[in-house]
């Protein structure tokens, strides 16, 4: 039996892309999700789709930005199913520019939902998590974590850092109980690329996504972690298309 199925799983960052397709697939393998981002309209249609199969989604409008509403997210996951088995932390932006170009608004909203929503997962779920005995995160990175992009990547490349570096740290301090993941594609089809309001950078971005992947090759990624027997935590999975090089 998969170890997916009857799990409760919430995810952020779930009214397209990387958070949509996951949503989708581990409901399709029997987990109950929950889905969580700012455009309530999107959150509505993703989960009456998954319901007409497989009656596995609920969804509540929230910003990862905002603690409370975070915490109220995590809340409501166990209100509705009980516990809460995954929280996967996926919202992002990716604004790129030069740092020349002072995009210091972006680099401030980067730094908001890229590091401190994850910080907010954390500590909505981890209290949560304590009180079972049990759980487990999912960081959503990204190559630029493991290799800083340029040109214009500087800060979006130091927030996934960060991503990086909290995942590591938070599995040393209850790495037995509690497993954490970190994922970090490269490019894939969904929404990020449109983050910048840098003409020249988009440009590139347009012509570098060409070669993307679909979302639902990291959504397998993040299923083949999550249905890992509990004693085995998958620390860290890397990827990209073939023919990217960094």
């Amino acid at each position: 039996m998969s170890e997916i199925k009857g799990k409760v799983i919430a995810i952020t960052g779930a009214s397209s892309g990387l958070g949509e397709a996951t949503a989708r697939y581990l409901a399709a393998k029997g987990a109950k999700v929950i889905l969580g981002a700012r455009r309530e309209e999107k959150l509505e249609a993703i989960a009456d789709e998954i319901n007409a199969e497989t009656d596995a989604a609920i969804f509540m409008k929230m910003d990862v930005t905002d603690k409370d509403q975070v915490k109220a997210f995590v809340d409501r996951a166990v209100e509705v199913f009980g516990r809460l088995d995954v929280l996967i932390n996926n919202a992002g932006l990716m604004s790129i520019a030069p740092l020349q170009a002072l995009k210091v608004a972006e680099w401030d909203r980067m730094i908001d939902i890229n590091i401190k929503g994850v910080l907010y997962g954390v500590a909505a779920a981890l209290p949560v998590f304590e009180k079972q005995g049990s759980g487990h995160f999912i960081n959503i990175s990204s190559v630029a974590g493991l290799k800083v992009f340029s040109p214009g990547g500087t800060v979006y490349s130091g927030t996934k850092f960060a991503v990086r570096a909290i995942s590591d740290g938070l599995r040393h301090e209850v790495g037995e109980k509690i497993r954490t993941t970190t994922i970090a594609p490269g490019a894939v089809a969904s929404e990020l690329q449109y983050g910048t309001s840098h003409q020249a950078s988009a440009d590139q971005l347009d012509e570098f996504y060409k070669i993307a992947i679909p979302a639902e090759s990291v959504a397998k990624a993040i299923a083949f972690a999550i249905e890992q027997p509990s004693e085995v935590d998958i620390n860290e999975i890397a990827l990209r298309p073939a023919i990217q090089d960094f």
